[in-house]
Protein backbone atom coordinates (compact mmCIF):
# COMPACT_ATOMS: atom_id res chain seq x y z
CA UNK A 1 0.00 0.00 0.00
CA UNK A 2 3.12 2.54 1.02
CA UNK A 3 4.62 1.90 -2.29
CA UNK A 4 1.08 2.75 -4.10
CA UNK A 5 0.12 5.90 -1.81
CA UNK A 6 3.75 7.02 -2.97
CA UNK A 7 3.50 6.46 -6.83
CA UNK A 8 0.17 8.20 -6.90
CA UNK A 9 1.41 11.59 -4.69
CA UNK A 10 4.24 11.26 -7.17
CA UNK A 11 2.19 11.42 -10.19
CA UNK A 12 0.13 14.10 -9.07
CA UNK A 13 3.41 16.06 -8.06
CA UNK A 14 4.48 16.08 -11.82
CA UNK A 15 1.25 17.12 -12.68
CA UNK A 16 1.32 20.04 -10.57
CA UNK A 17 4.40 20.53 -11.96
CA UNK A 18 2.96 20.72 -15.46
CA UNK A 19 4.80 17.47 -16.25
CA UNK A 20 2.98 16.02 -19.92
CA UNK A 21 0.74 13.65 -18.33
CA UNK A 22 1.80 10.57 -20.56
CA UNK A 23 5.30 11.47 -19.80
CA UNK A 24 3.90 11.26 -16.01
CA UNK A 25 2.20 8.33 -15.91
CA UNK A 26 4.96 6.23 -17.98
CA UNK A 27 8.14 7.51 -16.02
CA UNK A 28 5.87 7.00 -12.47
CA UNK A 29 4.67 3.40 -13.39
CA UNK A 30 7.83 2.37 -15.05
CA UNK A 31 9.82 3.25 -11.97
CA UNK A 32 7.13 1.73 -9.46
CA UNK A 33 7.08 -1.07 -10.85
CA UNK A 34 11.27 -1.31 -10.73
CA UNK A 35 11.10 -0.83 -7.11
CA UNK A 36 8.12 -3.47 -6.03
CA UNK A 37 10.05 -5.77 -9.21
CA UNK A 38 12.69 -5.66 -11.20
CA UNK A 39 14.31 -3.65 -13.59
CA UNK A 40 14.55 -6.24 -16.16
CA UNK A 41 10.72 -6.69 -15.26
CA UNK A 42 9.87 -2.67 -15.62
CA UNK A 43 11.29 -2.86 -18.74
CA UNK A 44 9.47 -5.95 -20.04
CA UNK A 45 6.28 -4.76 -19.16
CA UNK A 46 7.07 -1.54 -20.89
CA UNK A 47 7.52 -3.02 -24.13
CA UNK A 48 4.89 -5.70 -24.05
CA UNK A 49 2.18 -2.95 -22.97
CA UNK A 50 3.14 -0.32 -26.11
CA UNK A 51 3.16 -3.67 -28.56
CA UNK A 52 0.14 -4.89 -27.05
CA UNK A 53 -1.78 -1.38 -27.57
CA UNK A 54 -0.48 -0.90 -30.61
CA UNK A 55 -1.60 -3.92 -32.25
CA UNK A 56 -4.99 -4.26 -30.72
CA UNK A 57 -7.85 -4.81 -32.65
CA UNK A 58 -10.38 -3.31 -30.33
CA UNK A 59 -8.33 -0.06 -30.22
CA UNK A 60 -8.17 0.44 -33.81
CA UNK A 61 -11.84 1.85 -33.29
CA UNK A 62 -9.87 5.66 -31.61
CA UNK A 63 -8.50 6.12 -34.70
CA UNK A 64 -11.17 5.94 -37.15
CA UNK A 65 -13.60 7.83 -34.77
CA UNK A 66 -10.88 10.74 -34.82
CA UNK A 67 -10.73 10.51 -38.69
CA UNK A 68 -14.56 10.65 -39.05
CA UNK A 69 -14.62 13.41 -37.04
CA UNK A 70 -11.88 15.49 -38.84
CA UNK A 71 -13.39 14.78 -42.11
CA UNK A 72 -17.04 16.22 -41.06
CA UNK A 73 -15.29 19.07 -39.38
CA UNK A 74 -13.75 20.04 -42.87
CA UNK A 75 -16.84 19.82 -44.20
CA UNK A 76 -18.66 23.18 -43.26
CA UNK A 77 -21.28 21.04 -41.47
CA UNK A 78 -21.24 23.06 -38.16
CA UNK A 79 -22.32 26.19 -39.54
CA UNK A 80 -25.44 24.44 -41.10
CA UNK A 81 -26.03 22.88 -37.49
CA UNK A 82 -26.01 26.01 -36.11
CA UNK A 83 -27.91 27.88 -38.84
CA UNK A 84 -30.61 25.30 -38.44
CA UNK A 85 -31.39 25.55 -34.37
CA UNK A 86 -31.02 29.12 -34.48
CA UNK A 87 -33.63 29.12 -37.47
CA UNK A 88 -35.67 27.46 -34.57
CA UNK A 89 -34.17 29.62 -31.23
CA UNK A 90 -32.60 32.13 -32.04
CA UNK A 91 -35.95 34.18 -31.94
CA UNK A 92 -35.76 33.61 -27.87
CA UNK A 93 -34.10 35.86 -25.18
CA UNK A 94 -30.25 34.12 -25.00
CA UNK A 95 -32.06 31.92 -27.73
CA UNK A 96 -28.54 32.24 -29.83
CA UNK A 97 -27.08 30.55 -27.00
CA UNK A 98 -29.86 28.19 -26.89
CA UNK A 99 -28.87 27.08 -30.74
CA UNK A 100 -25.49 27.07 -29.87
CA UNK A 101 -25.87 24.57 -27.37
CA UNK A 102 -28.37 22.41 -29.80
CA UNK A 103 -25.43 22.70 -32.46
CA UNK A 104 -23.32 21.41 -30.25
CA UNK A 105 -24.99 18.54 -29.53
CA UNK A 106 -25.64 17.80 -33.32
CA UNK A 107 -21.65 18.12 -33.61
CA UNK A 108 -20.86 16.21 -31.15
CA UNK A 109 -22.77 13.41 -32.10
CA UNK A 110 -20.19 13.05 -35.20
CA UNK A 111 -17.45 14.58 -33.79
CA UNK A 112 -17.15 12.81 -31.09
CA UNK A 113 -14.12 14.97 -29.47
CA UNK A 114 -15.15 17.71 -26.68
CA UNK A 115 -12.17 20.06 -27.78
CA UNK A 116 -12.84 19.86 -31.25
CA UNK A 117 -16.63 20.64 -30.82
CA UNK A 118 -15.69 23.91 -28.52
CA UNK A 119 -13.02 24.89 -31.33
CA UNK A 120 -15.15 24.50 -33.90
CA UNK A 121 -18.53 25.94 -32.89
CA UNK A 122 -16.81 28.96 -31.36
CA UNK A 123 -15.71 30.09 -34.51
CA UNK A 124 -18.96 29.60 -35.78
CA UNK A 125 -21.58 30.68 -33.00
CA UNK A 126 -19.04 33.28 -31.44
CA UNK A 127 -19.46 36.36 -34.22
CA UNK A 128 -22.80 35.82 -34.98
CA UNK A 129 -23.70 36.16 -30.53
CA UNK A 130 -21.43 39.45 -30.70
CA UNK A 131 -23.46 40.59 -33.40
CA UNK A 132 -26.64 40.71 -31.20
CA UNK A 133 -25.19 41.80 -28.47
CA UNK A 134 -24.33 38.95 -26.23
CA UNK A 135 -22.81 39.34 -22.84
CA UNK A 136 -19.16 37.26 -23.65
CA UNK A 137 -19.61 35.32 -20.80
CA UNK A 138 -22.78 33.93 -21.35
CA UNK A 139 -21.68 33.93 -25.32
CA UNK A 140 -18.33 31.58 -24.56
CA UNK A 141 -19.87 29.85 -21.56
CA UNK A 142 -22.34 27.85 -23.82
CA UNK A 143 -19.97 27.04 -26.31
CA UNK A 144 -17.44 25.79 -23.81
CA UNK A 145 -20.30 24.00 -22.03
CA UNK A 146 -21.80 22.63 -25.23
CA UNK A 147 -18.33 21.40 -25.84
CA UNK A 148 -18.81 18.97 -23.53
CA UNK A 149 -21.01 16.83 -24.81
CA UNK A 150 -18.67 15.57 -27.33
CA UNK A 151 -17.92 12.81 -25.10
CA UNK A 152 -21.09 11.57 -23.83
CA UNK A 153 -23.09 11.90 -27.26
CA UNK A 154 -22.10 9.04 -29.00
CA UNK A 155 -19.99 7.86 -30.99
CA UNK A 156 -17.54 8.77 -27.95
CA UNK A 157 -14.05 7.90 -28.41
CA UNK A 158 -13.73 8.24 -23.91
CA UNK A 159 -16.47 5.75 -24.08
CA UNK A 160 -15.09 3.57 -26.72
CA UNK A 161 -11.44 3.29 -24.11
CA UNK A 162 -13.46 2.98 -20.90
CA UNK A 163 -15.54 -0.27 -22.81
CA UNK A 164 -11.55 -1.41 -23.81
CA UNK A 165 -10.78 -0.50 -20.30
CA UNK A 166 -13.36 -2.21 -18.49
CA UNK A 167 -14.53 -4.93 -20.60
CA UNK A 168 -17.79 -3.50 -21.36
CA UNK A 169 -20.31 -3.53 -24.43
CA UNK A 170 -19.68 -0.57 -26.34
CA UNK A 171 -22.53 -0.70 -27.67
CA UNK A 172 -24.31 -0.50 -25.16
CA UNK A 173 -22.13 2.24 -23.34
CA UNK A 174 -23.27 4.28 -26.76
CA UNK A 175 -26.77 3.40 -26.22
CA UNK A 176 -26.45 4.23 -22.41
CA UNK A 177 -25.15 7.89 -23.20
CA UNK A 178 -28.05 9.04 -25.55
CA UNK A 179 -30.65 10.13 -22.94
CA UNK A 180 -28.20 11.68 -20.74
CA UNK A 181 -27.24 13.27 -23.96
CA UNK A 182 -30.07 14.71 -24.20
CA UNK A 183 -31.13 15.53 -20.68
CA UNK A 184 -27.43 17.70 -20.97
CA UNK A 185 -28.81 20.05 -23.30
CA UNK A 186 -32.01 20.22 -21.33
CA UNK A 187 -30.13 21.11 -18.23
CA UNK A 188 -27.76 23.67 -20.93
CA UNK A 189 -30.81 25.30 -22.17
CA UNK A 190 -32.49 26.14 -18.67
CA UNK A 191 -29.06 27.06 -17.95
CA UNK A 192 -29.30 29.95 -20.58
CA UNK A 193 -32.60 30.19 -20.08
CA UNK A 194 -32.10 31.40 -15.96
CA UNK A 195 -29.00 33.64 -16.71
CA UNK A 196 -31.49 35.84 -19.04
CA UNK A 197 -34.20 35.70 -16.53
CA UNK A 198 -31.96 37.23 -14.13
CA UNK A 199 -30.65 40.06 -16.92
CA UNK A 200 -32.36 40.10 -19.81
CA UNK A 201 -29.68 41.91 -21.37
CA UNK A 202 -27.41 39.62 -21.67
CA UNK A 203 -28.90 37.75 -24.56
CA UNK A 204 -30.91 39.55 -26.73
CA UNK A 205 -33.67 37.85 -28.78
CA UNK A 206 -32.52 37.63 -32.72
CA UNK A 207 -34.69 37.77 -35.50
CA UNK A 208 -37.35 35.35 -36.15
CA UNK A 209 -37.59 33.24 -39.29
CA UNK A 210 -40.90 31.94 -41.06
CA UNK A 211 -41.57 27.97 -41.46
CA UNK A 212 -40.90 27.94 -44.97
CA UNK A 213 -36.80 29.12 -43.97
CA UNK A 214 -36.96 26.92 -40.99
CA UNK A 215 -37.27 23.53 -42.71
CA UNK A 216 -35.31 24.41 -45.50
CA UNK A 217 -32.85 24.88 -43.24
CA UNK A 218 -33.30 21.66 -41.26
CA UNK A 219 -32.59 19.88 -44.56
CA UNK A 220 -29.66 21.43 -45.00
CA UNK A 221 -28.26 19.00 -42.11
CA UNK A 222 -29.31 15.23 -43.69
CA UNK A 223 -25.65 14.61 -44.13
CA UNK A 224 -25.19 14.28 -40.27
CA UNK A 225 -28.20 13.05 -39.42
CA UNK A 226 -27.98 10.17 -42.18
CA UNK A 227 -24.28 9.22 -40.80
CA UNK A 228 -25.37 8.85 -37.24
CA UNK A 229 -28.06 6.98 -38.18
CA UNK A 230 -26.03 4.22 -40.26
CA UNK A 231 -23.34 3.91 -37.62
CA UNK A 232 -25.33 3.88 -34.35
CA UNK A 233 -28.00 1.91 -36.03
CA UNK A 234 -25.66 -0.42 -37.39
CA UNK A 235 -24.44 -0.80 -33.95
CA UNK A 236 -27.41 -1.00 -31.94
CA UNK A 237 -29.32 -3.55 -34.34
CA UNK A 238 -25.92 -5.26 -34.35
CA UNK A 239 -25.01 -5.17 -37.84
CA UNK A 240 -21.43 -4.51 -37.65
CA UNK A 241 -19.39 -4.03 -34.46
CA UNK A 242 -18.30 -0.95 -33.08
CA UNK A 243 -15.03 -1.36 -34.62
CA UNK A 244 -16.65 -1.66 -38.70
CA UNK A 245 -19.04 1.35 -37.36
CA UNK A 246 -16.13 3.42 -37.17
CA UNK A 247 -14.68 2.51 -40.12
CA UNK A 248 -17.98 3.05 -42.13
CA UNK A 249 -18.16 6.34 -40.82
CA UNK A 250 -14.75 7.04 -41.37
CA UNK A 251 -15.71 6.23 -44.95
CA UNK A 252 -18.87 7.72 -45.03
CA UNK A 253 -17.97 10.77 -43.38
CA UNK A 254 -14.81 10.88 -46.08
CA UNK A 255 -17.17 11.32 -48.92
CA UNK A 256 -19.55 13.60 -47.42
CA UNK A 257 -16.55 15.65 -47.34
CA UNK A 258 -15.66 15.05 -50.99
CA UNK A 259 -19.01 15.39 -52.52
CA UNK A 260 -19.49 19.02 -50.98
CA UNK A 261 -15.93 20.11 -52.47
CA UNK A 262 -14.61 20.21 -48.99
CA UNK A 263 -11.43 18.19 -49.63
CA UNK A 264 -8.69 19.17 -51.94
CA UNK A 265 -5.35 17.46 -51.66
CA UNK A 266 -3.83 19.65 -49.13
CA UNK A 267 -7.46 19.93 -46.79
CA UNK A 268 -7.12 15.27 -46.87
CA UNK A 269 -2.96 15.73 -46.11
CA UNK A 270 -3.85 17.95 -42.70
CA UNK A 271 -6.75 16.09 -41.88
CA UNK A 272 -4.94 12.82 -42.07
CA UNK A 273 -1.41 14.29 -40.01
CA UNK A 274 -4.15 16.10 -37.79
CA UNK A 275 -5.74 12.41 -37.20
CA UNK A 276 -2.13 10.55 -36.67
CA UNK A 277 -1.27 13.36 -33.93
CA UNK A 278 -4.34 13.27 -31.92
CA UNK A 279 -4.47 9.31 -32.11
CA UNK A 280 -0.58 8.97 -31.37
CA UNK A 281 -1.77 11.24 -28.16
CA UNK A 282 -3.99 8.89 -26.90
CA UNK A 283 -2.12 6.38 -27.68
CA UNK A 284 0.53 8.24 -25.37
CA UNK A 285 -1.66 8.54 -23.02
CA UNK A 286 -3.24 5.43 -22.77
CA UNK A 287 0.31 3.31 -22.68
CA UNK A 288 0.96 5.72 -19.67
CA UNK A 289 -1.90 5.27 -18.02
CA UNK A 290 -1.55 1.21 -18.38
CA UNK A 291 1.68 1.29 -17.18
CA UNK A 292 0.92 3.06 -13.94
CA UNK A 293 -2.00 0.73 -13.75
CA UNK A 294 0.31 -2.21 -13.88
CA UNK A 295 2.06 -0.47 -10.60
CA UNK A 296 -0.61 -0.42 -8.89
CA UNK A 297 -1.72 -4.22 -9.26
CA UNK A 298 1.66 -5.48 -8.01
CA UNK A 299 1.09 -3.51 -5.00
CA UNK A 300 -1.60 -4.84 -2.26
CA UNK A 301 -3.45 -1.20 -2.70
CA UNK A 302 -6.58 -2.99 -5.07
CA UNK A 303 -7.26 -5.08 -2.37
CA UNK A 304 -7.19 -3.30 0.24
CA UNK A 305 -10.08 -0.85 -1.38
CA UNK A 306 -11.51 -3.98 -2.08
CA UNK A 307 -11.69 -4.88 1.94
CA UNK A 308 -12.45 -1.47 2.65
CA UNK A 309 -15.71 -1.55 0.06
CA UNK A 310 -16.34 -4.65 1.72
CA UNK A 311 -17.02 -3.05 5.02
CA UNK A 312 -19.40 -0.17 3.20
CA UNK A 313 -21.84 -3.50 1.55
CA UNK A 314 -24.69 -2.09 3.72
CA UNK A 315 -24.05 1.73 2.75
CA UNK A 316 -22.71 1.33 -0.98
CA UNK A 317 -23.69 4.99 -2.11
CA UNK A 318 -21.34 6.83 0.57
CA UNK A 319 -18.34 4.70 -1.63
CA UNK A 320 -20.49 6.13 -5.07
CA UNK A 321 -20.33 9.75 -3.20
CA UNK A 322 -16.72 9.63 -2.23
CA UNK A 323 -15.73 8.21 -5.76
CA UNK A 324 -17.33 11.11 -7.28
CA UNK A 325 -15.94 13.76 -4.98
CA UNK A 326 -12.69 11.84 -6.00
CA UNK A 327 -13.55 12.78 -9.15
CA UNK A 328 -14.71 16.65 -8.85
CA UNK A 329 -11.50 17.26 -7.53
CA UNK A 330 -9.17 15.36 -9.79
CA UNK A 331 -10.95 17.53 -12.55
CA UNK A 332 -9.80 20.86 -11.08
CA UNK A 333 -5.39 19.38 -11.73
CA UNK A 334 -6.48 16.26 -15.01
CA UNK A 335 -7.98 16.64 -18.39
CA UNK A 336 -10.77 14.02 -18.76
CA UNK A 337 -8.89 11.26 -20.99
CA UNK A 338 -6.23 10.76 -18.25
CA UNK A 339 -8.41 11.34 -15.68
CA UNK A 340 -10.30 8.13 -16.66
CA UNK A 341 -7.32 5.97 -17.70
CA UNK A 342 -5.29 6.41 -14.14
CA UNK A 343 -8.53 6.06 -12.09
CA UNK A 344 -11.13 3.63 -13.73
CA UNK A 345 -8.19 0.99 -13.11
CA UNK A 346 -8.36 1.36 -10.08
CA UNK A 347 -12.61 2.50 -9.49
CA UNK A 348 -14.03 -0.28 -11.43
CA UNK A 349 -13.07 -3.40 -9.88
CA UNK A 350 -14.72 -1.99 -6.28
CA UNK A 351 -17.65 -0.31 -7.93
CA UNK A 352 -18.61 -3.80 -9.30
CA UNK A 353 -17.88 -5.50 -5.75
CA UNK A 354 -20.44 -3.36 -4.63
CA UNK A 355 -23.10 -4.51 -6.93
CA UNK A 356 -23.48 -1.17 -9.35
CA UNK A 357 -23.98 -2.02 -13.30
CA UNK A 358 -20.47 -1.34 -15.04
CA UNK A 359 -22.45 0.69 -17.96
CA UNK A 360 -24.15 2.72 -15.77
CA UNK A 361 -20.56 3.83 -13.84
CA UNK A 362 -19.47 4.39 -17.21
CA UNK A 363 -21.99 7.01 -17.80
CA UNK A 364 -21.20 8.65 -14.76
CA UNK A 365 -17.79 8.59 -15.07
CA UNK A 366 -18.31 10.45 -18.22
CA UNK A 367 -20.81 12.68 -16.42
CA UNK A 368 -18.45 13.77 -13.67
CA UNK A 369 -15.69 14.01 -15.96
CA UNK A 370 -17.44 16.49 -18.45
CA UNK A 371 -17.92 18.78 -15.51
CA UNK A 372 -14.02 18.75 -14.98
CA UNK A 373 -13.72 19.98 -18.32
CA UNK A 374 -15.31 23.51 -17.77
CA UNK A 375 -13.93 23.52 -14.11
CA UNK A 376 -11.50 25.92 -12.95
CA UNK A 377 -8.22 26.16 -12.61
CA UNK A 378 -7.84 23.56 -15.75
CA UNK A 379 -11.19 23.79 -17.56
CA UNK A 380 -9.48 22.28 -20.81
CA UNK A 381 -12.97 23.86 -22.68
CA UNK A 382 -11.92 27.18 -21.31
CA UNK A 383 -8.78 27.42 -22.06
CA UNK A 384 -9.13 25.76 -25.90
CA UNK A 385 -11.79 28.64 -25.93
CA UNK A 386 -9.02 31.37 -24.94
CA UNK A 387 -7.06 30.34 -27.62
CA UNK A 388 -9.37 30.85 -30.22
CA UNK A 389 -11.06 34.15 -28.47
CA UNK A 390 -8.14 35.51 -27.52
CA UNK A 391 -9.83 38.78 -26.63
CA UNK A 392 -12.26 37.04 -23.79
CA UNK A 393 -10.38 37.03 -20.79
CA UNK A 394 -10.27 33.53 -19.12
CA UNK A 395 -11.80 35.10 -16.37
CA UNK A 396 -15.02 36.08 -18.17
CA UNK A 397 -15.63 32.41 -19.95
CA UNK A 398 -15.15 30.69 -16.22
CA UNK A 399 -17.44 32.89 -15.09
CA UNK A 400 -19.78 31.98 -17.71
CA UNK A 401 -19.65 28.98 -17.65
CA UNK A 402 -20.76 28.57 -13.94
CA UNK A 403 -24.40 27.91 -14.47
CA UNK A 404 -23.48 24.99 -16.91
CA UNK A 405 -21.55 23.25 -14.32
CA UNK A 406 -24.13 23.89 -11.68
CA UNK A 407 -26.70 22.59 -14.26
CA UNK A 408 -23.79 19.74 -14.07
CA UNK A 409 -24.49 18.71 -10.89
CA UNK A 410 -27.49 18.85 -10.89
CA UNK A 411 -27.67 16.12 -13.94
CA UNK A 412 -24.80 13.95 -12.23
CA UNK A 413 -27.38 13.80 -9.31
CA UNK A 414 -30.15 12.43 -11.66
CA UNK A 415 -28.19 10.33 -12.68
CA UNK A 416 -26.93 8.89 -10.02
CA UNK A 417 -30.63 8.74 -8.08
CA UNK A 418 -31.95 7.08 -11.40
CA UNK A 419 -30.01 4.96 -12.87
CA UNK A 420 -32.13 3.20 -15.36
CA UNK A 421 -32.02 6.81 -17.24
CA UNK A 422 -28.76 5.14 -18.08
CA UNK A 423 -30.05 1.54 -18.60
CA UNK A 424 -33.02 1.73 -20.70
CA UNK A 425 -32.05 1.70 -23.78
CA UNK A 426 -28.79 -0.71 -23.54
CA UNK A 427 -31.33 -3.23 -22.43
CA UNK A 428 -32.07 -2.96 -26.34
CA UNK A 429 -28.80 -3.72 -27.59
CA UNK A 430 -28.11 -6.22 -28.68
Amino acid sequence: MTEALIGLAALLGLAFLRVPIAFAMIVTGFFGMMYVGSTRGALANVGQTAFDAAISYELSVVPLFVLMGNFVARARLAGELYDASNAFLGHRKGGLAMATVVACGGFSAICGSSLATAATMSKVAMPSMRRYGYDDGLAAGSIAAGGTLGILIPPSVILVIYGILTQTSIGKLFAAGVIPGLIAVLFYLAAVRWVTFRDPSKGPAGERMGWPERFRLLRSVWGVLTLFAIVMGGIYGGVFSPTEAAGIGAVGAFLFALFRGALTWTTLKEVLLESAMTTAMLFAVLIGALLFANFINLTDFPQMLLEIAGQFAETPWLVILAILVIYILLGTVFESLSMILLTVPIFFPLVMELGYDPVWFGIVVVVVTEISLITPPVGLNVFVLKGVLPDVRTSTIFRGVTPFWVADLFRLALLVMVPALSLWLPSFVR
